[in-house]
């Protein structure tokens, strides 16, 4: 036991001297100091940030009043709307969980992740109702159902629940006596990790991880006080990122939308003079490939944060082109988003254009608020060389990781082997410290006893002029034991064939590096744009019958 000291004596934690750190403290001071800046724009909607705490305030109270309260899981079925950053504030301050469900699930996903969650409450949009109504049926726990009827859905979509979110809130106290959580490892959210194999596993985040990473990402991005900030990421994802609570933390405004469309990104970038974005590799790439007509008229600076996957180097190339700064983050549904910044140096500037692009492309370092970050080999838990060359398994310490899994103890204690949250990605450390992936685990291909990375060959295919993106996945072979079949998606107009994209792939890499097959299809994505490479395995066992 280490003997005390005299800076142990006296010096006690107390209420004028030590504060739980949760993101909820940052909504009442934008409130209190620019109650009357807009936070909010949806479609006709603006709500101030007064207006704003207000209605999460609301919530909170109508919530309380059904019986919800600390450790009840509070479920949100929305698309960006307000109502969804509302979410975000409002049951966490009762103590409450929210629970962010991916849009694009199945039935069968969205009833086990409900039940799984033993959710209370059901907030869900018209928009979903026909997957929503079918899950509630076979939900073994029925939460309440409130429906949020928000203005800017057009389509058709019945109401599921008894009471409609405005109605519901209105019955709340917008001066409600809320409180900050008594322990900063007190839950704040839940996020399902996409579950390709088996149910998907609950992700548990706490107060002080979100409040950390929330303002890690205004440090890592240097956002300037007030930025404008456009949703093309979802909110389910991860939280947004944690960016509901940044935005807070920014006194930002945000600028929701429904649907991902190139047209109206544009639009609402000149008209609300938006200053950041965030999204994976493919919603970067519709911009790029938008027509130059969509593309004019921007006249501030528009930041763009990429993630999700490792952006090629054409993407990167593209952005600057298209005149937006991006910044590449890498991290995982377990590590709060982006958890890693490609942290940029003035000098790369100076450099060509491809070796500025093969720079930035990589996952780079921890977040500043995260602990730690590198690359080991998962049986020794031996940090690797910093060669370029020695391939290990990326590895997370720190306050943004995770609390653990809910209810698989089995899961989270193998997970967090060896004091470290083990990611599943392949990667190399640089000379210059930088993290460089090389893969996931399962999607390296031994051909012959060598090891290829599907992502390198796929970043030399992005290079072509006629792609739009390729996803490389390893396909059996008598011979070498499986060998890579490249699924390429063209550009708009784009022409390649087989033997065209065989030659530029041989000019580039090593022989036994180039695919043996090119598949020309659009790619199967998930609702955050990555590709679902477990649905490319099944094709590529049985290429013949998709050809």
């Amino acid at each position: 036991m280490t003997p005390a000291t005299p800076f142990d004596q006296g010096l006690d934690k107390n209420p004028a001297n030590y504060a739980p750190l949760s993101p909820l403290s940052f909504l009442p001071k934008a409130a209190a100091i620019y109650p009357d800046r807009l936070a909010v724009i949806h479609g006709a909607r603006r709500f101030t940030w007064a207006e704003l705490y207000a209605r999460a305030r609301r919530l909170a109270s109508a919530l309380q009043q059904r019986g919800v309260g600390k450790g009840h899981t509070v479920a949100a079925m929305l698309a960006n709307t307000p109502e969804m950053v509302e979410m975000h504030f409002g049951p966490a301050m009762i103590g409450a969980v929210v629970n962010t469900l991916n849009t694009r699930l199945d039935t069968e996903t969205i009833a086990f992740m409900l039940d799984h969650a033993e959710a209370k409450v059901l907030v869900t949009d018209r928009e979903f109702a026909p997957i929503v109504g079918r899950a509630l049926a076979l939900c073994k726990i029925k939460p309440l159902v409130i429906d949020v009827l928000d203005p800017a859905f057009t389509g058709d979509g019945k109401a599921l629940g008894e009471i409609d979110y405005e109605a519901f809130i209105n019955s709340g106290d917008p001066q409600f006596a809320w409180s900050m959580p008594g322990d900063e490892w007190d839950a704040i959210s839940l996020n399902y990790t996409s579950g390709t194999t088996g149910n998907p596993k609950g992700v548990v985040y706490h107060h002080r991880g979100a409040h950390l990473n929330a303002v890690a990402n205004i440090l890592e991005w240097s956002m300037p006080k007030h930025s404008v900030y456009l949703w093309t990421l979802p909110m389910f994802h991860c939280n947004g990122w944690c960016f509901p609570w940044t935005i807070a933390a920014n006194v930002g405004t945000h600028v929701c939308l429904r649907k991902v469309e190139a047209k109206v990104i544009f639009e609402l970038i000149r008209e609300h003079g938006v200053t950041h974005f965030c999204g994976a590799p493919i919603v970067h790439s519709m911009l790029i490939n938008a027509p130059a007509e969509m593309k004019t008229g921007i006249k501030q600076k528009v930041h763009a944060m990429v993630a999700g996957a490792a952006p090629p180097g054409a993407m990167i190339e593209g952005m600057a082109k298209l005149g937006f700064a991006l910044t590449h983050v890498y991290g995982l549904t377990e590590t709060y988003g982006p958890a890693a910044v490609c942290a940029k140096h003035t000098e790369w500037q100076l450099l060509a254009v491809d070796e500025q692009a093969r720079l930035n492309g990589r996952q780079g370092v921890a977040y500043l608020l995260q602990e730690g970050m590198t690359v080991m080999d998962p049986a020794t838990m031996q940090v690797v060389p910093s060669d370029g060359e020695t391939m290990g398994e990326i590895m997370f310490r720190g306050n943004i990781t995770m609390k653990g899994y809910l209810k698989n103890g089995k899961a989270s204690t193998e997970v967090f082997a060896g004091g470290w949250f083990h990611s599943g990605d392949l990667a190399v450390i640089h000379p210059d410290g930088y993290v460089k992936i090389k893969d996931r685990a399962k999607d390296v291909i031994i051909s012959g006893g060598e090891n290829i990375s599907s992502q390198e060959v796929e970043d030399v295919l992005c290079r072509h002029p006629a792609v739009m993106m390729a996803a490389v996945v390893a396909m059996p072979d008598e011979k070498w034991g499986e060998v890579g079949c490249a699924f390429v998606e063209l550009k708009d107009g784009g022409v390649a064939t087989e033997e065209e994209l065989l030659a530029f792939c041989r000019e580039r890499m090593a022989r036994f590096k180039v695919p043996k097959t090119f598949l020309f299809r659009p790619l199967p994505k998930t609702s955050t744009g990555k590709i679902q490479k477990f649905v490319l395995r099944e094709w590529a066992k049985s290429k013949e019958a998709i050809e």
